[in-house]
């Protein structure tokens, strides 16, 4: 059997706070290392099998500690990035505020061509983390570092959401959630 625990990434730079940082490369505040490596000693338990995580450097530290305790090296899959938000990366969310008004609010009313920036539609974000989901060993403990957005999407087709409510999935910084699925079905998404 198979046993996913995905866990989104601690506190991000200072500097980035309020901003749009999806695909942005950031490391973590003070804060954020810290309860990376509290969170890093509650999660390396023995039962662990492998870890994930999404390849950039606020999900992969976390990964690391919890891979030293456990002598496991972690696996980086682009699979598990945050949304690709194009141009509006890097940007205040109050400054796209601005300059879109409320066209961010297609992320949701029309997920399958809203693309955030030019980035990724939310339709794109699914399919991405489904396939990712799909990519992971089949069986033992697993566990995904990762991000709002990704985590949300699985969580929401596991649970039978369709895209619009993918908000009420998004974890907290450095929640974590335990799934114990083989496999996630599409559901309010096309295939």
């Amino acid at each position: 059997m198979r046993r996913v625990l995905l866990v989104r990434h601690t506190e991000v730079a200072r500097r980035w706070h309020g901003r749009c940082y999806g695909r942005s490369d950031m490391g973590l505040s003070r804060e954020g290392a810290r309860a990376a490596r509290t969170l890093a000693q509650a999660l390396a338990t023995a039962d662990v099998t492998a870890i994930v995580h999404s390849g950039l450097r606020r999900s992969a530290l976390l990964a690391e500690l919890i891979g030293d305790r456990l002598g496991i090296a972690p696996h980086g899959d682009g699979g598990w990035m945050e949304r690709d938000f194009g141009r509006w990366e890097g940007q205040s969310w109050e400054a796209i505020w601005r300059q879109t008004g409320n066209a961010m609010d297609g992320m949701l009313a029309d997920p399958d061509r809203f693309r955030p920036g030019g980035g990724e539609t939310t339709t794109e974000l699914i399919h991405r983390a489904r396939r990712a989901w799909a990519r992971l060993p089949s069986t033992g403990k697993i566990i995904v570092i990762s991000h709002g957005g990704p985590i949300a999407a699985v969580r929401s087709v596991a649970a039978g959401a369709s895209p619009p409510a993918l908000t009420g999935y998004i974890p907290a910084l450095g929640e974590s959630f335990e799934l114990h699925l083989d496999r996630i079905s599409p559901v309010g998404v096309k295939s």
